[in-house]
């Protein structure tokens, strides 16, 4: 009788009204969320900003802690927090509200554990920059400062599981408040502590863990003493550990999916400081890098929104409000990507001042602007549809496609376009374009392939049998 009834549903007309509702659902979650993202991306940037005006070792020292602990620390807590994007928004779907919460706790216990590990490793990063080769001054610093990142990396583990429990159910005016208060505290306390204290550049990352426990705060608040959260708020109860197995079985995936592309860009950038004239080619990508991950917030805000509305239309039954919302965010991608692409490009001559007066430097930005603009299209498509894969809960997927995009095709193609032809830091870049190019061959037919029938059914057996459903 479900077979009937889906087939019934996937048979119904698609028109432009259901698109353009849909849309309107879609953008409702999307724009808060790159807002969060971007306020998220404010906090380092306005510390590296400000630290930047003590002195080249601690501009230095500082950037390598921060790199440093996004790639071992804050992109891992982040990708396998993306885990609850599958099991919450499906158990919301479903009405499942008791476990919807019950999994929130799961991810913050789970996620604080991964933190101590991660915390054992940043406490000695110091002489494990030195081991790699990097400066010992430079490390020494760079050490101080992930060490005293800790705190801040701990409120991150519970802030994004609070995150995801707004996310999924649209609730978004309560994080969007909380993350733009955290930069207003962030900004003023970061200079107080900056440049009116001893801590120096130490201040800036105390801030960064004072800003992102205030957010951590203000949304723990809320979510227990707000009516609007009481159908999803359940009591803290030993039900959280049960569940670990399976929010670890997600939760890796989605870590490795995330991860394995930002550490692929960060490569570059370490790649880049092998080639003739290192200062210039890494300041570029480095430019580039930057520019594309700032971008990123809006493609990021997209996955938010079609991740939410896949997983929560599977999990109510209903595959053709899953398959309407991927079809309606694929057109929202494509009019974004044509017009920040077109900026970009059109703005090619100057952008390059926001981050140098450099001249060369700048005229070596606006000769790359043409393949940024194109990454910035495949970043586009490729984040929309890995939200569309953690939707559906297919995350094991996406990190094949990214292992097999990246580090089979991409870094191979990038060192041999970069170390054995004369194109040098575009050989890189071109790389690296390509490794995107077939990421979002392999998403794509990944997407197109899903039976969005099938995902519902596969839910419906699971809730013949509850002892082995992840949810129910």
């Amino acid at each position: 009788m479900e077979e009937a009834l889906l087939l019934k549903q996937s048979d119904e007309r698609l028109t432009w009204r259901v698109l353009l509702e849909e849309m309107k659902k879609q953008g409702f979650v999307a724009g808060p969320m790159v807002a969060v993202t971007l306020s998220e991306f404010l906090l380092q940037l306005t510390s590296v900003v400000m630290v930047g005006h003590l002195g080249e070792l601690a501009l230095s020292s500082t950037s390598i802690a921060i790199s440093v602990s996004e790639i071992t620390g804050f992109n891992l807590i982040m990708g396998m927090s993306s885990a609850l994007e599958t099991l919450c928004g499906h158990a919301y779907g479903a009405q499942k509200h008791k476990k919807f919460g019950t999994l929130i706790y799961t991810a913050i216990f789970s996620l604080l554990i991964v933190c101590v590990l991660v915390a054992i490793l940043w406490i000695h990063a110091g002489s494990l920059l030195i081991l790699i080769g990097q400066s010992p001054s430079i490390s020494h610093e760079a050490g101080k400062f992930i060490t005293w990142l800790i705190p801040a990396l701990f409120a991150y583990a519970i802030l994004q599981p609070l995150v995801r429990y707004f996310q999924m159910q649209s609730m978004l005016l309560p994080m969007l408040a909380s993350s733009i208060i955290a930069l207003c505290l962030h900004i003023p306390l970061c200079w107080a502590l900056v440049y009116k204290t001893a801590l120096g550049n130490i201040g800036a990352a105390v801030s960064m863990g004072v800003a992102l426990w205030s957010n951590v705060i203000f949304l723990l608040f809320y979510m227990t003493y707000s009516p609007s959260c009481a159908k999803t708020r359940s009591p803290v109860s030993f039900e959280a550990f049960h569940w670990m197995k399976q929010f670890f079985s997600f939760a890796i995936p989605s870590a490795v999916m995330i991860c394995l592309e930002w550490w692929s860009y960060e490569l570059l950038v370490l790649l880049s400081g092998l080639l003739p004239n290192p200062e210039l080619e890494t300041s570029v990508l480095t430019i580039c890098l930057n520019t594309i991950a700032t971008l990123y917030a809006i493609p990021f805000g997209f996955a938010a929104g079609v991740s939410t509305r896949v997983s929560n239309e599977l999990g109510a039954m209903n595959p053709k409000g899953a398959r309407v919302a991927v079809q309606a965010i694929m057109i929202l991608t494509v009019a974004e990507t044509f017009i920040v692409s077109t900026t970009v490009f059109a703005s090619r001559h100057v952008f390059g001042y926001i981050f140098t007066n450099d001249k060369v430097v700048v005229k070596y930005v606006t000769k790359m602007a043409p393949l940024l603009c194109l990454n910035i299209i495949m970043d586009s498509i490729q984040g929309t549809l890995s939200g569309v894969a953690r939707g559906v809960g297919w995350q094991h997927l996406g990190a094949y496609a990214n292992l097999a995009a990246f580090y089979l095709v991409g870094i191979p193609t990038a060192a041999l376009l970069g170390f054995r032809t004369s194109l040098r830091g575009l050989g890189l870049w071109i790389g690296i374009l390509v490794g995107a190019f077939v990421q979002v061959i392999l998403l794509s037919v990944v997407t197109i392939c899903t039976s969005y029938e099938k995902q519902v059914l596969v839910l419906i057996h699971l809730l013949s049998f509850p002892l082995f459903g992840y949810i129910y």
